[in-house]
């Protein structure tokens, strides 16, 4: 497997990077998330653009994406736009989402782009292209706020976003029972022992699934998602508590 670095994180070895997501509304809000983040400290930050309220004016947009780069010095930051089919605050036309993305990676402030694998394989690959021509890496992923895939498909679904030029594939899915969180455990294992060359990222959602968000070492995730104020996502910890039981599991896999 591959890591992928970026600037001065590198993804896909030891401990999972713990990345922390700012969901502010206003700019004023998103700076200030910007500015507790680097105090309590993350490996990536990502920027939940579809919370903010001038998303439709990319001027805008990009002003409080160069402000918040300059708060955040060199921490990466990851650019998503969560629409509201996966889980995200608003919806938006596909040649929008594309243009979005694409515009975000030639600004020069943002480090990863993510990309929905269901936006389709056109406009994934669209996005892929512009990104990595301007040495912005992808994270192509999926979110199931409904149920847990079988094994099977959830590896399938991996693999496809490896083939549509993916540097870090990610899923995330709902458990109904404990059984649905070890079958994403499963598949995750299997994706990163058999099939995948580049790092990953799984979680299984809720309180019910938040084991999964701190077994990656063991189990194949390479990043996991914490929180500095409101969550993301269900089932996020704080980045504090995150950092220290991932530290405690690390230091245990090494005497043994």
């Amino acid at each position: 497997m591959n890591p992928v670095k970026v600037r001065n994180v590198e993804i896909g070895t030891g401990i999972p990077k713990i990345c922390v997501p700012i969901v502010g509304v206003t700019r004023e809000e998103i700076l200030e998330a910007g500015k507790k983040i680097c105090h309590i400290g993350a490996d990536v930050v990502e920027w939940r653009v579809d919370w903010y309220e001038d998303i439709c004016e990319f001027a805008k947009v990009e002003e409080t994406m160069k402000e918040l780069r300059d708060v955040l010095g060199d921490m990466p930051v990851l650019f998503t736009f969560r629409t509201s089919r996966e889980g995200g605050e608003k919806a938006i036309e596909v040649s929008e989402y594309v243009e979005l993305n694409e515009k975000a990676a030639r600004t020069g402030y943002i480090d990863l782009v993510d990309v929905e694998m269901f936006t389709g394989e056109e406009a994934v690959r669209q996005v892929t292209e512009t990104a990595h021509a301007n040495g912005v890496k992808v994270i192509v992923s999926n979110h199931d706020f409904q149920k847990t895939p079988e094994k099977e498909e959830i590896v399938s679904r991996l693999r496809k976003m490896q083939e549509l030029g993916a540097d870090i594939p990610k899923i995330a899915v709902m458990p109904q029972n404990k059984k649905d969180v070890l079958t994403l455990l499963a598949a995750t294992e299997e994706m990163a022992s058999e099939y995948a060359d580049r790092p990953i990222i799984t979680m299984s959602m809720s309180g019910m699934g938040v084991i999964s968000r701190v077994c990656g070492e063991v189990f194949g995730s390479a990043l996991t998602f914490g929180a500095v104020g409101k969550a993301s996502a269900p089932g996020q910890m704080g980045v504090e508590e995150l950092k220290a039981v991932l530290g405690k599991l690390h230091d245990r896999m090494l005497i043994f």
